[in-house]
């Protein structure tokens, strides 16, 4: 059996599509001490649903400590000009 992937809006681009899980810290970074001792298990935990163009592009565009460090909170990632750049590129493409 196929799991099924959710379906919803996009919390980047707003289309309404098939979603994936996007963690706001990258688990690569949840074993390194400065992560496990400035966040609760809560916080490295917590992601956003994102569609997968715009997941994909944001694990393009950044290595996985800008986005731990300074890309950590839905706020950080549609305040910063090169995801809005991408999520502009995104909402003209056909959904999948």
């Amino acid at each position: 059996m196929v799991p099924r992937r959710k379906q919803g809006c996009c919390e980047l681009c707003n289309r309404d599509t098939a979603l994936t899980f996007h963690h706001l810290i990258p688990r690569k970074m949840h074993r390194r001490p400065r992560f496990r001792k400035d966040f609760s298990r809560e916080q490295l935990n917590a992601g956003v649903e994102l569609c997968r163009a715009c997941h994909t592009g944001l694990h393009r565009l950044f290595d996985e400590m800008t986005l731990a460090k300074r890309l950590n909170t839905l706020k950080a990632l549609k305040a910063d000009e090169a995801v809005q750049r991408h999520v502009s590129w995104v909402a003209r493409q056909k959904r999948s």
